[in-house]
């Protein structure tokens, strides 16, 4: 495996990671009416390659998944995350 892929790979888990504790702070602070994180942000967090942890925090913590726009953006973002990401490890090969 090359080096660009494996700092690629550790990229997308730290990402998706830190994108599915977003999630989980937010939930806990709404239901503490605390303050909250923007929405912009959790949504930038899973297009910049966070989009699984994004999908699995909503899903595990039923967060946002009444809003249209995260249950329409997030699949969108993470198919369109698996192409890249095919094309890139084809062009790496």
């Amino acid at each position: 495996m090359s080096i660009g892929l494996r700092i690629i790979i550790i990229y997308l888990a730290v990402t998706n990671i830190i994108a599915f504790s977003m999630f989980f702070v937010d939930k806990n602070k709404a239901q503490k009416r605390q303050w909250r994180i923007p929405e912009k942000t959790l949504l930038l967090i899973a297009a910049i390659g966070g989009s699984l942890g994004a999908w699995a925090g909503m899903n595990l913590f039923r967060h946002k998944t009444q809003h249209k726009k995260f249950t329409i953006l997030v699949p969108l973002i993470i198919l369109v995350h698996a192409v890249l990401l095919l094309l890139l490890v084809r062009a790496i090969g």
